[in-house]
């Protein structure tokens, strides 16, 4: 994305802030909630009869447009990713690959003399 000129704060021709809003000192952060919203975070509501509601939001997990064509809700999604999982053979959780693959090479055909 490609960022914005900056503005020169002495060129207040077409301005429309007022001179107390001055800004020129103060740097914004870019991104500054974006690895919490990865991550997860939680919501509580203050009710007026004095309970508390907790929603926890878990991380969050974009699809593609041309994926999201095909699965409208989280739900469809789950389902077809716990059908997926039924399909894979007995592999534990965490299972490691080997680095490398070991494969037998063919015996060679000896041609037999009569």
């Amino acid at each position: 994305m490609k960022k914005a000129n900056k503005v020169d704060p002495k060129n207040n021709d077409d301005d429309d802030m007022l001179p107390e809003y001055d800004f020129s000192g103060m740097k914004g952060v870019r991104g500054k909630y974006y690895q919490s919203m990865r991550k997860g975070y939680t919501v509580r509501v203050h009710n007026e009869d004095g309970t508390v509601t907790v929603r926890h939001y878990g991380p969050t997990i974009t699809l593609d447009v041309d994926v999201a064509a095909y699965f409208p809700d989280s739900e469809s999604v789950n389902n077809a990713l716990r059908t997926i999982i039924t399909l894979i053979p007995n592999k534990q959780v965490g299972e490691k690959k080997a680095k490398y693959k070991v494969s037998k090479k063919p015996a060679k055909k000896i041609a037999v003399r009569k």
